[in-house]
C-alpha cells in the first residue's frame, strides 16, 4: 500500500524544530512518509508548525497558513494541519477565522494528530528523525518559562518551567551518538533553571558534565541561559571539560537599572557586569552571545546611552538586538504604554547593531594567525564551510577553507585562519 505524504513546515526556533523532528518520528514509525520544509510541498498532508513569540513571528505564521490554505483550494495538497505556538495561544480565534484548516494543535498535545490521521493509537517508536546536518543536534532539556519579564509572551504560551528528566536526557544523547551526531546545541526557554522543579534545585551543571562524559560527545554549546542566579559551577564544567565549548548565550536585554526594574528581569547594571567579569575570568577566551533590546516603553536617551556605553564596555563576540513591540497578554501590554515612536526604536536599533559591527569585526580579525578546530557543515561554491566551537548554527560566523583538499563533511579539522571580514573568517587547513 502506498505510505501517504505528510510535509513539515517548521516556523520560528530550534525548539519547535525539535518539535518537528519528534512529530517526524512518530509519523514514519506509523507508515507515513515524511519530508520537511520543501520548497513545493505536494504531499496528501501538510502541517504547519507555527510561532507565536513576536508579532512578526505571528504574521509569517499566519501568512504560511493561507499559503497552504490556497495550495488545497486549488487541490495541490488534500490535508492540512496546524500545530505550534501561534495555535497554542489563539486557538478559538483561529478555528474561526481560518475554516479551511483541517484540524488544529497546539504546542503540547501535537502528536494526536498521528492518532487522529490513523483512528487509532499510534506506535511511539520514541526516536525523532533529526532534520539538520547529521553531525550536530538540538537537544531540549526543558519546556517553559518562570520568570515573568514584562514584554515576554513566552510563559502565556508555554505554561511553568517542565524539565526533563536527566537520564531521559542522556539515553537521547546516547542514542543521538549511534547515529553519528557530535555536536549538541542545549537549548530551553531557561536553561539555567533546568533541574529546580523535579530535584528541588539548579541540575544543568550536573548534566552537562555527565553529557561530556558520553563517548562520541565531541562539543556541546549552551543556549538560552538567564543572568539571575546563574549556576556558577556551570563554568568550572565549560572550563574543564574541553568538549563543552567556550561559548554561553545569554540573553541580557538591556542595562539602565531603569529599564531593566519596568522589564521585571531581577537583575541590576552592578550584578550584570559583574556576571560578564566573572564569566570572563573563570573561562578565558569564552564567547557571550546576547540579545539586547531598544525602545522599551519608558525608554529615555540616557537610558539608551547607558546601553551604548554597555556594548561597548562589554564586547560581545556575539550580539543580536531588537526593539520592543508589544504582545497581547504580557505586563508591559497591560501596564505600560507603548510610548517610543517607531523612527525613535530603528534609530536606536541601527546605532547599537553599527556599534557592535565594529566590534564584531576587530574580535574576528584577531584571529587571523591563530590554529582553530573547525567542523564542517557543508560546501558552497568553492569553499567549505565550518564553524568554530564559538560559533552556533545558522546564526554565527562561518569559517570559509578553499577546497584546496577533500574535507569530509561532519569531521573535525585543525586550520589555521588567513584572513577575516566583519563577521566570517577565511582558513586553510593545516
Amino acid at each position: 500500500m502506498k505510505r501517504k505524504t505528510v510535509d513539515i513546515i517548521t516556523m520560528g526556533c530550534s525548539k519547535n524544530l525539535v518539535d518537528s523532528e519528534n512529530l517526524i518520528g512518530l509519523f514514519e514509525a506509523n507508515g507515513f512518509h515524511c519530508t520537511h520544509d520543501s520548497d513545493c510541498p505536494q504531499g496528501e498532508i501538510v502541517v504547519v508548525n507555527t510561532c507565536g513569540f513576536i508579532a512578526d513571528a505571528k504574521e509569517e505564521s499566519i501568512n504560511t497558513i493561507l499559503e497552504f490554505v490556497q495550495a488545497k483550494n486549488e487541490g495541490r495538497i488534500k490535508q492540512l494541519y496546524v500545530m505550534g505556538c501561534l495555535s497554542e495561544r489563539y486557538l478559538a480565534d483561529l478555528e474561526d477565522e481560518i475554516p479551511e484548516v483541517d484540524g488544529w494543535y497546539g504546542k503540547f498535545n501535537y502528536k494526536q494528530l498521528v492518532n487522529d490521521l490513523l483512528e487509532s493509537n499510534a506506535v511511539d517508536a520514541g526516536n525523532r528523525v533529526v532534520t539538520t546536518p547529521r553531525h550536530y543536534a538540538y537537544l531540549k532539556i526543558s519546556e517553559g518559562c518562570d520568570r515573568h519579564c514584562a514584554y515576554c509572551a513566552i510563559p502565556l504560551i508555554t505554561g511553568k518551567h517542565q524539565s526533563r528528566p536527566i537520564e531521559d536526557i542522556l539515553d537521547e544523547v546516547r542514542w543521538l551518538v549511534s547515529q553519528g551526531t557530535k555536536e549538541f546545541q542545549v537549548i530551553a526557554q531557561e536553561l539555567t533553571y533546568y533541574g529546580v522543579d523535579l530535584y528541588g534545585e539548579q541540575r544543568i551543571a550536573e548534566l552537562i558534565e555527565r553529557m561530556a562524559d558520553i563517548e562520541g560527545v565531541e562539543w556541546i554549546r549552551l543556549h538560552y541561559a538567564y543572568p539571575t542566579h546563574f549556576p556558577w559551577e556551570l563554568l568550572r564544567v565549560m572550563r574543564e571539560k574541553k568538549n563543552v565549548c567556550k561559548y554561553l548565550d545569554i540573553a541580557l536585554q538591556h542595562i539602565s537599572d531603569h529599564m531593566l526594574s519596568r522589564m521585571r528581569r531581577n537583575v541590576t547594571k552592578n550584578e550584570t557586569m559583574a556576571l560578564i567579569e566573572r564569566m570572563r575570568k573563570e573561562v578565558p577566551g569564552i564567547h557571550i552571545r546576547t540579545t539586547l533590546m531598544v525602545g522599551f516603553p519608558g525608554e529615555t536617551e540616557e537610558d539608551f546611552q547607558e546601553l551604548v556605553d554597555f556594548v561597548k564596555w562589554a564586547r560581545f563576540e556575539r550580539m543580536g538586538a531588537f526593539a520592543y513591540s508589544e504582545e497581547d497578554g504580557t505586563y508591559s501590554a497591560e501596564h505600560y504604554e507603548d510610548d517610543v515612536p517607531e523612527d525613535v526604536k530603528q534609530r536606536r536599533l541601527d546605532k547599537i547593531m553599527r556599534i557592535q559591527q565594529g566590534i564584531s569585526a576587530e574580535i574576528e580579525s584577531a584571529k587571523v594567525g591563530t590554529v582553530l578546530r573547525v567542523v564542517i557543515d557543508r560546501i558552497e561554491g568553492d569553499y567549505y564551510i565550518g564553524r568554530t566551537e564559538f560559533c552556533s548554527p545558522e546564526v554565527d560566523p562561518e569559517v570559509l577553507i578553499p577546497m584546496t583538499k577533500e574535507l569530509i563533511i561532519g569531521n573535525f579539522y585543525q586550520v589555521r585562519i588567513t584572513d577575516s571580514e566583519e563577521f566570517d573568517l577565511y582558513a586553510e587547513t593545516i
